[in-house]
């Protein structure tokens, strides 16, 4: 069944779309809301000064229903190219599940909800950001770098770099190199974590249309890109207990990762065909998160269960 025909077969007579709730959850992308929820946690922790607790809920809160937004009216503008690949065939939209013009809406109305809730709890900076990270993600990543360039997850990688920014301009009400820092390990993490999926699911791509890395610069040229990038986030990921705002442990742990996240991308560059260079790719995509999962939640654990237990 096409993407025309499914959507057609998601409204009823009246016009009223069929999708429950789940689908309008499954909008939100909860798995990368899930990432988001924790880097924003750690740069609202992280943040030297303290905030309520209710208040600091609330934007949390109003962060990750930022994200999700994004991610609705990330979906809403890909549908076309979603119905194409294997991997996002069953979204809501191009599985007609879920009409575009609800999930325009949605998306829409979440964002605008999104942003005046942390300006009223928190202050207009952090409201300022988390409306430039929405706009960033649709507009600049979504709507015009993806279709455009092989540089489309560099570039495009900041907006999900923001969260820990946002969370600490939510208590501090500034930007800090601190938070810049946080920005930072995200930002150049991504390249090297999209680059060993993008390795897999090319033949997607190229379908498609997307011109990523693999189908515009060759295999051998993404492998590279993966390993210098990887280089360049080993040590970025210890700078946080270099300058003396995360813990010896927290050090210890990134330290480990970053040699483990080197030694996985050196593989994926030295093994370059068959099976055995896909498993790499794969080995790295998994580690990749686990790897930045690790990192954020010490960094929440130190600066928000560690202080509770001792006082």
């Amino acid at each position: 069944m096409s993407y025309v025909e499914n959507h057609e077969s998601s409204l009823t007579g009246s016009g009223i779309s069929s999708a429950d709730p789940k689908d309008f959850i499954a909008l939100l992308k909860p798995r990368v809301m899930s990432l988001v929820v924790l880097t924003a946690l750690a740069g609202l922790l992280a943040a030297p000064t303290h905030i309520h607790p209710f208040l600091g809920f609330v934007s949390l809160l109003a962060i990750a229903v930022g994200a999700g937004a994004s991610g609705a009216l990330n979906m809403w503008y890909d549908a076309d190219i979603d119905a194409i690949m294997s991997r996002t065939a069953t979204r809501p939209i191009p599985s007609g599940r879920v009409a575009p013009e609800d999930a325009l809406a949605f998306g829409l109305i979440l964002s605008g909800m999104s942003v005046f809730t942390l300006g009223l709890v928190a202050n207009w900076l952090a409201a300022s950001l988390l409306a430039f990270t929405i706009f960033f993600y649709v507009v600049v990543y979504t709507m015009w770098l993806k279709r455009s360039t092989p540089q489309n997850i560099v570039i495009g990688g900041a907006a999900g770099a923001f969260p820990p920014m946002v969370g600490y301009a939510a208590v501090t009400g500034s930007i800090t190199v601190e938070s810049c820092l946080l920005f930072a390990i995200i930002f150049i993490w991504t390249p090297p974590h999209f680059w060993a999926l993008a390795l897999l699911k090319s033949g997607d791509y190229a379908k498609a249309g997307i011109p990523m890395m693999p189908n515009v610069k060759g295999p051998s040229h993404t492998r590279l890109e993966i390993l210098l990038y990887s280089i360049l986030l080993a040590p970025l990921g210890v700078t946080p207990w270099l300058l003396g705002f995360a813990s010896p442990v927290y050090g210890a742990l990134a330290i480990i990762g970053g040699l483990m996240f080197l030694h996985l991308a050196w593989k994926v560059y030295s093994l370059r065909d068959g099976e055995p260079a896909a498993k790499a790719a794969k080995t790295l995509f998994g580690f990749s998160i686990l790897y930045l999962f690790v990192l954020f939640l010490t960094i929440v654990i130190e600066n928000g269960i560690v202080p509770m237990v001792v006082k």
